[in-house]
């Protein structure tokens, strides 16, 4: 096996990387989208009327409890629950079919859940509507990590996967500043942002033809001369061989599978199991997504109006956006681990700064009378501290580090397991954020914070870093781990110049 396989960052490549990471963008404007919509008051009023009236109760009452209602958290997270179902299905397509297709039957899924929304006349039409953008989103996040990580050479590999977190933030500061000028249009704005899903799911329909398969994904269809065609072209170079060498290895070891799903329990790769549960479980644990879904219900409810709120959500979106460049810069320099544990230091120094700020002004009985705008701007500025922490840490390297890490024969199954895990818990937190708000109070934020030093600890103890390994000789890193080590046999670390270099001794 080679060291080093020759090859540079192409325009070709670099130009399908940048189209298939669009596929983050439908992810990301529903996120933005869905926080925005529930807080618009014409939206409540006709779908929701009880937290409407709750909410134009007067404001000494408990903010905390203002937008505790079943219906509602049902309404954001029934989306969540038909991702992980499809991500499941999605894994047969991504393997048999390529990458490309899952991305095509995302985006028209996608499209026709956003055309249901921006027409839905009651809440069952607004559910059905979410699932199918739920199902859009299963098939885009399975396939788009996975085909990225394999156009990408391995040395800027971090660089382009991280293209697809990008699209996530550009989606959601997207959603954010529309949300702010379609809540001025009273009766029916609501049904342009629902609607607007439309466009980035076009986006991806239209990349989905134009973009190219993966090596990987054909030499897995038995096209192996097409293969190598496409290995010349998006790494600029005539010498592939060895690459091309590794890859059909890798995909004849990955025939020999029948059963991805049962091989996945296999102790040799119990460390990839064991990270494809745990990153996208302690990504959501991080409290990202409640800051980002219910950012203006958040800040409504510390106490900014209608429109600051809106104004707050397109401020963190614009850091989440910013700090995810600092990601795109980093990862391959610095290194994963690096990233994982300073962003995880930031976002709990923040967490408890917004929990003591929370605290002292609402205490325990969520009751406000007065709130000065210097306090207000404090818990907005730490929040944007703690989004920038995580925009270039747990976000964009929670869906790079599990696409990396699998060998091709387990990669669709165990990629599915990731999106399964991320949708299962978001679909938990999303459901049960509003009532822990209103039980909880400003523990809500104690509790994200403790998981976050649990997580960081546990990247630090258990995480290897990836930074510079090509995806195919990735076994030499757990063979060499201090504790994964153990589980992988001698026969599976390579030889070669890689493993002369780590130090591997056959």
């Amino acid at each position: 096996m080679a060291g080093e396989y020759p090859g540079k960052l192409t325009p070709y490549v670099l130009a399908t990387c940048i189209v298939a990471a669009m596929g983050g963008l439908i992810f990301g404007y529903d996120i933005g989208i869905s926080g925005g919509v529930t807080s618009m008051p014409m939206f409540l009023k006709r779908f929701f009327p009880d937290v409407f009236e709750k909410q134009n109760a007067d404001t000494s009452t408990n903010q905390y409890c203002k937008f505790d209602s079943v219906p509602l958290t049902l309404f954001t997270s029934s989306l969540y629950l038909a991702a992980l179902l499809s991500s499941l299905v999605a894994s047969t397509v991504t393997r048999k079919f390529g990458r490309r297709l899952s991305m095509l039957f995302g985006g028209l899924i996608f499209c026709a859940g956003a055309i249901i929304n921006a027409g839905a006349q009651n809440v069952a039409m607004l559910i059905v509507g979410r699932i199918l953008l739920g199902f859009g989103i299963g098939f885009a996040n399975q396939s788009v990590p996975l085909y990225l990580s394999e156009m990408a050479p391995y040395k800027y590999r971090g660089a382009l996967n991280i293209g697809f977190q990008l699209s996530i933030t550009v989606g959601i500061l997207v959603a954010n500043v529309l949300n702010y000028f379609f809540a001025k249009i009273d009766d029916w704005g609501w049904r342009l942002s629902l609607g607007g899903a439309m466009v980035p799911a076009i986006i991806i329909v239209i990349g989905s033809f134009l973009l190219p398969d993966t090596p990987n994904s054909l030499i897995e269809r038995g096209k192996n001369s097409e293969a190598i065609a496409k290995l010349k072209r998006i790494r600029g170079v005539d010498d592939v061989k060895d690459e091309f060498d590794d890859l059909v290895a890798a995909s004849d070891t990955s025939k020999l599978v029948e059963h991805p799903w049962r091989n996945l329990l296999e102790r040799k790769y119990r460390p990839h199991l064991t990270m494809a549960i745990a990153i996208p479980f302690f990504q959501q644990l991080t409290g990202i997504n409640v800051i980002m879904f219910y950012a203006p219900v958040l800040f409504k409810t510390i106490g900014f109006k209608d429109d600051a709120s809106l104004i707050s959500a397109v401020i963190t979106g614009g850091v989440n956006m910013v700090a995810t460049l600092v990601s795109i810069y980093g990862v391959d320099k610095w290194g994963r681990r690096f990233l994982f544990l300073e962003g995880g230091a930031q976002m709990l120094i923040c967490q408890i700064a917004v929990t003591i700020c929370i605290a002292l002004k609402f205490g325990v009985s969520g009751v406000v009378s007065n709130l000065p705008e210097w306090y207000a701007i404090v818990v907005v500025l730490f929040i944007c501290i703690y989004v920038a922490a995580f925009a270039w840490s747990w976000g964009p390297l929670g869906w790079l580090v599990p696409s990396e890490i699998f060998p091709l024969e387990i990669r669709s199954a165990a990629q599915s397991i990731t999106v399964s895990v991320n949708m299962f818990f978001t679909f938990v937190i999303a459901q049960i954020f509003l009532v822990m708000l209103c039980h909880l109070k400003f523990g809500l934020f104690i509790f994200f914070a403790f998981f976050v030093a649990v997580m960081s600890i546990f990247i630090y103890f258990f995480l290897p870093e990836t930074k510079g390994i090509p995806i195919e000789e990735m076994s030499m890193v757990w063979k060499k781990h201090w504790y994964w080590g153990r589980f992988i046999p001698d026969d599976a670390a390579p030889t070669g110049l890689i493993a002369l270099e780590m130090g591997i001794n056959k």
